[in-house]
């Protein structure tokens, strides 16, 4: 069902519900820290055919320590809204722990609830032995992965990071997902200004080349557009399905002071 592609829609924002939201300067090089903070939440309104169809929130939290190096846990939910829930209900959780100092995961949890389906997956990364092990259904299984991997959540946050925002501008992943490894390409469009519920920013319009169906359940082309500055928000995501296009749009953000080095 298309309602299901919304999840590719999940954007961040700063400040509280209905609060204002002001921008840094407009830049191109890419941000000396990390564009993303602990404590950053961004919560997003899906729409499909100009009907509102659910929410979706990322958020960055501290996930303690392993041994003397710190851990960062990126979490997304989706629940689709009452009238969508009558007929296909959706309350999906997205749990990925990354190394903040690479961005590369290390484990990811993913509690989906659709329809009737319901399915809980674990992925441990084990980066320096090019290896992953998925638990899924009662069944473990370790299979192979190049080193530097990213999963279905962390490819995001590398993206937001890494890539320049010079148009032009390309960058390549694996993203390991469904027992495969995968080649997600990014690119970086345009420069333009867009309007919406968070006003009016300059922002990179990115095109995200998406070569399989999961978390955001399309197959092909997503774009994305980040604010040109030094936090990089995502303010709007779009995604075809097969009738329309599924649009995620900022309607709140809240930023911690710290950000990640």
């Amino acid at each position: 069902m298309q309602v299901r592609a919304w999840l590719v829609v999940v954007c961040l924002i700063i400040g509280s519900v209905g609060g204002a939201i002001s921008w840094a300067e407009p830049n191109s090089p890419l941000p000396a820290v990390r564009p993303f903070q602990v404590g950053e939440q961004l919560t997003y309104e899906i729409s499909w055919l100009n009907m509102t169809a659910g929410t979706a929130v990322m958020a960055v939290n501290d996930a303690g320590m392993d041994g003397d190096r710190p851990l960062t846990k990126l979490i997304t939910t989706a629940q689709s809204r009452p009238a969508i829930s009558k007929f296909f209900p959706v309350d999906n959780r997205v749990e990925s722990i990354v190394d903040p100092a690479t961005l590369f995961p290390e484990h990811l949890f993913f509690k989906r609830r659709e329809g009737k389906k319901k399915e809980d997956i674990e992925y441990a990364f084990h980066q320096k032995e090019g290896t992953v092990t998925v638990i899924k259904g009662g069944e473990t299984e370790t299979l192979e992965m190049p080193s530097g991997t990213q999963d279905i959540i962390s490819c995001l946050y590398f993206a937001r990071s890494e890539l320049s925002f010079q148009p032009g501008s390309s960058l390549t992943m694996n993203v390991f997902h469904d027992k495969k490894n995968h080649k997600l390409d990014v690119r970086v469009e345009e420069i333009e200004t867009v309007s919406g519920p968070w006003g009016e920013v300059e922002a990179a319009r990115v095109l995200v080349v998406m070569p399989f169906q999961g978390l955001f359940l399309n197959q092909g082309n997503i774009r994305v557009w980040f604010t040109n500055d030094d936090r990089r928000i995502p303010v709007r995501m779009t995604a075809k399905v097969i009738i329309g296009s599924i649009v995620a749009d900022l309607v709140s953000r809240w930023l911690a002071s710290s950000p990640i080095q």
